[in-house]
């Protein structure tokens, strides 16, 4: 992929990337219609979606009020676009009614299918649904099923997967969809091609899958459970799959998934209040919040939403790794600030104790093995050193014995972070070590520890035994490309190369 969108994937959320994304693909089709690519008026393509934008967000705001959380402006927006691109628009006509009950139900879904403050259900899918079975109007998922539109599909979902890097999640949809549909098809070759050819290009196989399946507060959290969701919602999917009299569409397939989600997923969300404000390193901060995040696991992060007055590019929401331990009473995010920083987080560095914040959401499989024999290397940059944070003061705190190895890498030894939390295990005897290097060539001649960036030679002499650890590796996207790449030459078996995409820069 170009460097220059890998540049833009970093800098773009993945809520706002989807508005993005979904917005085109509105503007596209409408154009596609002026001049009659598409078979629909191009007024009420346009019109359809500004209703129901202005549905989801005037009953996004109400609820949110009524249920005292933070609205996300983002949230109604998406699932605005995402039913007028499924909804066929023929406003003002018959789909009024369709249009607004679908808006609100999508919606109210959220706030009145909860559990813990999380919703169970995807809000577009429950939206159609409901009135399906109740008005009689189904969704005819229109845009997808139009080749014209198909290679715009495609490109945008495409970003959207690497964004979020859910391949775990949408490769087992896609081959289960394909089977699962193609299973009863009788075995001629010309047939099956047929089929085929249907499924990928003339159904909403690859819009569902991008833009439906990845949505995140409905996906399990771990890489096992994201493959047995995107399978069991694929097979599903095929048109043939019935229960009794009731035929299963895309939309009840995605529900049925829903249910399987929740039920092996953690049900929290919970609104947090600033307790502390403490300076780690230079540009620095970690934000102490009073209250529990139960059942995660170190290293793991979670969604972190502000009740701002504005937002940039980026929204209002933020993918933080939870730097404090689950043996710990409060919950502890480091946050890095750079110059000309976000609105999110200008907005957070005004923060005073008695602020709130909304959090839920925990995911990621960046976690240590259960075997306490593995031994473990941690390879972290500036503020990535979060997880390990989390992973370093649990063993401390439980008396756990593993031996791990840090190789934590900054400019300057006034940016280095949590070197207490880290000093203090290495002392309890409890098998960790911590090795810093600083980059700066202009490093005082007083500093001890390790010079320049980290390379094979340090790797090899702070652990000669690199090739026995399982190591783990968290910074930005590019230092994470670069240390996998090194420690393949290395000789290090993928199997034991362990990343995540670093939330904290998504």
């Amino acid at each position: 992929m170009p460097r220059f969108m890998d540049e833009f994937l970093n800098k773009v959320t993945m809520y706002r990337l989807l508005v993005y994304y979904l917005g085109g693909l509105l503007l596209i089709s409408a154009s596609f219609s002026a001049i009659g690519m598409l078979p629909y008026d191009p007024v009420n393509v346009l019109a359809s979606a500004g209703f129901l934008i202005a549905v989801c967000w005037l009953s996004n705001i109400i609820f949110a009020r009524f249920w005292s959380v933070p609205p996300n402006a983002e949230s109604s927006l998406i699932t605005a676009l995402i039913l007028s691109l499924i909804i066929t628009p023929t406003w003002p006509d018959a789909s009024f009614f369709f249009l607004l009950w679908a808006g609100l139900l999508a919606m109210g879904s959220k706030y009145l299918l909860s559990v813990r403050g999380k919703h169970v259900f995807n809000p577009a899918a429950f939206g159609v649904a409901i009135t399906a079975l109740a008005l009689k109007d189904s969704a005819t998922w229109w845009v997808a099923g139009n080749l014209p539109l198909m290679l715009f599909i495609l490109a945008g979902g495409i970003l959207v997967v690497r964004k979020i890097h859910r391949t775990d999640l949408v490769i087992p949809f896609f081959a289960a969809g394909i089977i699962s549909s193609l299973m009863f098809i009788p075995l001629t070759p010309q047939d099956v091609i047929s089929a085929l050819t249907a499924t990928l290009l003339h159904t909403t196989l690859f819009f569902f899958g991008f833009v439906m399946l990845t949505e995140p507060l409905t996906t399990p959290p771990r890489r096992a459970g994201r493959i047995a969701y995107g399978a069991l919602v694929g097979i599903l999917f095929a048109p043939w799959v019935h229960v009794g009299s009731l035929y299963f569409t895309p939309e009840l397939a995605l529900l049925a998934g829903n249910v399987f989600s929740f039920l092996i997923s953690p049900k929290y969300k919970a609104v947090l209040q600033l307790s502390q404000v403490r300076k780690l390193a230079n540009d620095t901060y970690e934000f102490i919040f009073s209250g529990r995040v139960p059942h995660f696991q170190p290293g793991q992060f979670a969604e972190w939403t502000l009740d701002a007055d504005t937002s940039d590019s980026r929204g209002n929401r933020r993918w933080f790794t939870i730097a404090s331990s689950p043996t710990e009473n409060d919950v502890r995010l480091g946050i890095k600030f750079y110059a000309d920083p976000s609105t999110y987080k200008t907005f957070l560095a005004d923060f005073r104790n008695g602020r709130k914040i909304l959090t839920g959401s925990i995911a990621g499989d960046f976690t240590m093995p259960k075997n306490p024999k593995r031994k473990l290397a941690f390879i972290a940059g500036g503020i990535g050193v979060t997880p390990f944070r989390s992973m370093v003061k649990y063993l401390h705190d439980r008396n756990e014995r593993r031996d791990a190895v840090l190789l934590y890498s900054n400019r300057s030894e006034a940016e280095i972070a949590y070197r207490d939390i880290f000093d203090a295990a290495e002392r309890a005897g409890i098998g960790f070590r911590a090795h810093y290097t600083l980059t700066d060539k202009s490093v005082a001649p007083t500093w001890q520890g390790e010079r320049g960036f980290v390379d094979a030679n340090m790797i090899t002499r702070t652990m000669p035994d690199y090739k026995e650890r399982t190591f783990y590796i968290s910074g930005p996207p590019s230092m994470v490309g670069t240390f996998k790449h090194l420690l393949h030459e290395m000789g290090v078996p993928r199997r034991r190369i362990k990343t995540d995409y670093f939330p904290g820069f998504a």
